[in-house]
């Protein structure tokens, strides 16, 4: 029998691992899904998590390993919710246009980087993990994970400077 505890925990955290989902998968119905998939390993092999380590760490391992296999089998739409995004909104109207448009434009481009380059972005940037414990998470050095944010933090402003460019004047 599964330990009440990791139910518990499970419970607790799932706020985060949605919030990562939903920027890993794109789409609320997708995330929903993968947070479940991944639940539902967790509960399974339990024994492998190691108790004294973080259990949010284990969770967005297998939501990351979730995700790949499903990329694997069939790619997923992106879309963005900006319902999730609301706290980045201004009371002034035309601030409002501008923060919505900003977003929906980096939620696009962020769907175009390499799945590497994406996975540390949300990890550190959206989500607010320490080098030290995505590292831990993705199994790679500190080193690798300060490139490969480096190499996303420049590719995605690259991209948004590219459509940005590309986007008709407004007159």
């Amino acid at each position: 029998m599964v330990d009440e505890a990791m139910r518990r925990a499970l419970v607790h955290l799932y706020p985060r691992l949605r919030s990562f989902a939903l920027r890993l998968a794109g789409s609320p119905a997708d995330a929903d899904d993968l947070v479940q998939h991944a639940c539902e390993r967790a509960l399974a092999f339990d024994h492998r998590w190691k108790p004294g380590t973080r259990l949010d760490s284990w969770l967005y391992r297998i939501i990351q390993n979730c995700w790949s296999d499903e990329k694997k089998s069939a790619r997923t739409r992106f879309q963005t919710s900006l319902d999730d995004a609301a706290d980045l909104f201004a009371d002034d109207g035309e601030r409002v246009v501008d923060s919505r448009l900003i977003l929906e434009a980096t939620c696009r481009e962020l769907h175009h980087l390499s799945t590497e380059q994406r996975i540390v972005l949300i990890l550190v940037c959206i989500i607010g993990l320490p080098y030290r414990e995505v590292a831990a998470i993705l199994d790679v050095p500190i080193g690798t994970v300060m490139s490969r944010l480096a190499r996303a933090r420049l590719a995605l402003a690259r991209r948004i400077d590219t459509a940005a460019s590309k986007a008709p004047a407004d007159n």
